[in-house]
């Protein structure tokens, strides 16, 4: 079992930053692709960003290339998501995610998933 946990959060303008973080814990020993989501009111669950287990690969939707960057620290069994220029339609809840599957862009893959954590964009 894998727990995440999301922060960081918040409100901020049109053309702001947040930085995510996902803590991980228990099974963390394996070989975890991670990736973020999110979902607005009303929408459903969409892909965001994933991560390889070495970090070497990275996966973005088009709507996040150019202005979020996700990393990772295995040695402290965290991932970040930095988010730069964002936009009111990037405001949902966004979760962490952990799989098996490297590069997939399907919920469905992931096998854990952390609470959520709300970002709220205004004009």
């Amino acid at each position: 079992q894998v727990q995440l946990v999301e922060s960081g959060g918040g409100s901020v303008q049109a053309g702001g930053s947040l930085r995510l973080s996902c803590a991980a814990s228990g099974r963390t020993s394996s070989r975890y692709a991670m990736g973020w989501f999110r979902q607005a009111p009303g929408k459903e669950r969409e892909f965001v960003v994933a991560i390889s287990w070495s970090g070497g690969r990275t996966y973005y939707a088009d709507s996040a290339k150019g202005r979020f960057t996700i990393s990772r620290d295995n040695a402290k069994n965290m991932v970040y998501l930095q988010m730069n220029s964002l936009k009111p339609e990037d405001t949902a809840v966004y979760y962490c995610a952990a799989g098996a599957m490297v590069g997939t862009t399907q919920s469905r893959d992931y096998d854990y998933w952390g609470q959520g954590t709300q970002v709220i964009v205004s004009s």
